[in-house]
């Protein structure tokens, strides 16, 4: 069970990597680094340098209306002040690439990203197969 876990996590890592270069890409030139916050490219892991950001944490869904699943967190790393519209503009904007690019790196699964109250949450099937 773990070995699939950890297969799952890693892919689901090199999704979100794809989806900070493309945050970074498109708007990471916008607002100023946070001045503790390492240029993007400078260290081991994109969620530890750049503008952006970006991963999903697992949710077991209490209280939810699509049950369990990965709640996807985009954050700038920044002392600027993001204007309310844009923020909501950039994590929409993640929110369709990830759509996009969940089939490429989960082609097995049937997984979707949905509204689930004020956050996008990745549900479906999130089986890790048999105990």
């Amino acid at each position: 069970m773990q070995h699939h876990l950890r297969k799952f996590d890693k892919r689901l890592r090199a999704l979100f990597d794809e989806v900070d270069d493309y945050l970074e890409d498109k708007y990471g030139d916008r607002y100023p680094l946070h001045p503790r916050r390492a240029k993007r490219g400078s260290t081991s892991s994109k969620a530890h340098d750049g503008l952006f950001n970006v991963g999903a944490a697992f949710s077991a869904g209490y209280g939810s209306e699509h049950g369990r699943g990965y709640v996807i967190d985009v954050d700038m790393v920044t002392l600027a002040k993001v204007p309310d519209d844009v923020e909501e503009m950039i994590e929409d904007d993640a929110v369709e690439f990830v759509r996009k690019k969940l089939p490429e790196y989960f082609p097995e699964r049937d997984l979707s990203v949905r509204r689930d109250g004020r956050t996008f949450k990745i549900s479906g099937d999130l089986s890790l197969g048999r105990l």
